[in-house]
């Protein structure tokens, strides 16, 4: 007899999607979410597994950027053009990251995310062996263009075997494990540059990243709620452009892009600053500067705690507004000034992007992967426009320049977020003028 008609209250299905009240009849079922929750089955091998990716991640796609003043050195380049090292795989990154979406729409989360560190992990122990500029350049695109399927799939995956009320939280773990992984790469491949060189230090990256990926998926769950979809250019094709007919989907993204183009253009250009008078630092100490990425994660794995006192809005006017006090304090032409403004910047920059990319899986019903592809595809194209313009900035005036940058796009953020405030009230006034 199955279960279901004992009239027990038991589990139905190894999912455990329903369960029975026992004062009910046999047939009255009511629904059980099993999807993960903190302190639940699974979700802290979930949560390992993708902050690890995440380390992987943002080790890989950064592992040039503070190595840049020492790669034009060794190649005789200026900071522009040794700044696509950073800029290729970004961009790369972003073109790809929403045809990468629909292979993990059809193949599964998980399946593709192997597959793209795999890819990557392979390509970065390539990259110290690179003849020229121009042959490094090529490869880290091909890195990008890699990483593309990791963190679609992994927002994707998220969206689809966690709890609604748990998915900030666990999208802030995976955007933590971002910052640990910019961070340490950094911090990395600065003190072991300075010792043998920048070729060393961003084959020891790929080499961590290799362990990360083998444990990624040895602790990663096996997905219980993905359910395969198509692979027609059409479908695809009318998805995104029902994402993007979306108002709110529209404006997250810019705001991801614009928060990016923030961080992008800061980071790229500290190290040329720091080695420049009156601070002259040594390379280590220039990579040691980016501990502050530690901030980076609190701020993400807060933002659930932030966005439930101040909304989605009001942590987003706060974020922008630490980003922009950072960036005005980072003008100083004191060393402790400048960690302080780029503490404030880190802060800033992490928690706006935590709260963005949730909402977007929080807004999209279907198609979440493409949802966060358009997303991640924004985000890192700004990625790519703040390393590039940040150095054409810092070149024609200086950090200064580059703070303009800043400033602008962060006033970009702050206009989206207050139109978005405006949107919402008048909807608010004409549904209830409709009830």
């Amino acid at each position: 007899m199955p279960s279901a008609s004992t009239g027990a209250s038991t589990i139905v299905g190894a999912s455990a999607a329903t369960a029975v009240r026992p004062e009910a009849a046999p047939l009255d079922v009511v629904p059980v979410d099993s999807r993960m929750t903190p302190g639940g089955p699974g979700y802290r091998r979930m949560s390992l597994a993708l902050f690890l990716a995440g380390v992987a991640t943002f080790a890989l796609l950064y592992s040039t950027q503070a190595l840049l003043p020492l790669i034009s050195g060794d190649f005789g380049v200026t900071a522009s053009t040794a700044s696509w090292t950073v800029s290729a795989a970004t961009g790369a990154l972003a073109l790809f990251v929403l045809p990468l979406s629909a292979l993990s729409e059809r193949f599964g989360r998980r399946t593709l995310m192997t597959a793209s560190l795999a890819i990557a992990v392979s390509v970065g122990l390539l990259v110290p062996f690179a003849p020229s500029v121009g042959w490094l350049v090529a490869l880290r695109a091909v890195q990008g263009a890699a990483l593309a399927g990791l963190p679609v799939s992994a927002m994707a995956y998220l969206a689809e075997e966690v709890r609604p009320k748990a998915l900030i939280t666990a999208i802030g773990l995976f955007v933590a494990g971002n910052s640990v992984g910019g961070m340490s790469g950094r911090v990395i491949t600065g003190w072991v540059a300075q010792e043998w060189g920048w070729r060393v230090a961003v084959g020891v990256i790929g080499l961590i990243a290799v362990g990360c990926a083998v444990a990624f998926r040895l602790l990663l769950p096996a997905p219980k709620h993905f359910k395969a979809g198509s692979l027609r250019p059409a479908v695809l094709a009318r998805t995104v452009r029902g994402h993007l007919a979306n108002p709110l989907l529209r404006r997250l993204y810019a705001i991801g892009a614009l928060f990016m183009t923030v961080f992008g253009a800061v980071y790229t250009v500290i190290g040329y600053r720091l080695t420049e008078a009156p601070f002259s630092l040594p390379q280590g100490i220039i990579g040691s500067i980016f501990l502050v990425y530690l901030v980076g994660t609190v701020s993400a794995s807060t933002a659930g705690k932030l966005v439930g006192r101040l909304g989605r809005r009001g942590a987003l006017y706060l974020a922008g507004g630490t980003t922009t006090t950072g960036l005005l304090v980072s003008l100083a032409d004191s060393l402790p000034l400048i960690l302080l403004g780029l503490v404030l910047i880190t802060a800033g920059f992490f928690a706006g992007h935590a709260v963005a990319s949730s909402s977007v899986s929080h807004t999209a019903k279907e198609g979440r992967a493409q949802a966060s592809a358009l997303y991640q595809s924004a985000y890192y194209l700004g990625s790519s426009a703040g390393g590039t313009l940040g150095a054409v900035a810092f070149h024609a005036g200086g950090w200064a320049g580059t703070v303009a940058l800043g400033l602008l796009a962060v006033i970009g953020v702050v206009t989206i977020t207050v139109v978005g405030s405006h949107a919402a009230r008048t909807q608010r006034r004409l549904v209830a003028v409709q009830h």
